[in-house]
């Protein structure tokens, strides 16, 4: 039986993006990494259409992320050349958050991000084992570990408007 690739679409299109923005974090690239996800599958008859689909974008992001690392080297040597200074506080501001989630999630071990993007992404305990390689049963456990390290690495970050406005 061929894949309703316009059902899969539909179903997961918003969970796809929200799970490839945490990988990539820009929206735009999220939804343009998204597209391609789903031109990439559209030759394939899976049998699980969700959790390819989360395969495909979850490759496709890991290259996203080598390129953006050779851009940003790239940018850097090209702002030192010209002696460009920084961008606008806002923004300064905007970039510190998005680091400090950035950082939090990156001291996850790789299956405990990835567990806990595929959770955020609705993925089922049974999706993400077969997504993860993990047991079942030790899902709930992963995802229990994984919230407490981001938890715990997120300190400064969630506790600094607090005591700007205290």
């Amino acid at each position: 039986m061929r894949v309703d690739w316009a059902a899969v679409y539909r179903e997961t299109y918003t969970d796809l993006v929200r799970f490839l923005h945490r990988k990539v974090w820009d929206a735009d690239q999220a939804r343009d990494l998204a597209q391609e996800t789903f031109v990439r599958a559209l030759d394939h008859d899976p049998d699980n259409p969700r959790a390819f689909v989360f395969t495909i974008a979850a490759n496709l992001a890991r290259d996203e992320a080598r390129a953006a690392v050779r851009r940003k080297t790239h940018l850097a040597l090209i702002k030192a050349d010209r002696g460009d200074s920084g961008d606008s506080e806002e923004a300064g501001v905007e970039a510190e958050r998005v680091a400090a989630v950035r950082a939090a999630l990156e001291r996850l071990s790789e299956r405990d991000r990835e567990a806990l993007l595929l959770w955020d992404a609705g993925f089922s305990y049974p999706e993400i084992a077969q997504q993860t390689g993990l047991a079942v049963g030790a899902v709930g456990t992963t995802l229990a570990r994984a919230r407490k390290k981001l938890v715990d690495a997120m300190p400064q970050a969630t506790n600094e408007p607090q005591q700007r406005q205290g």
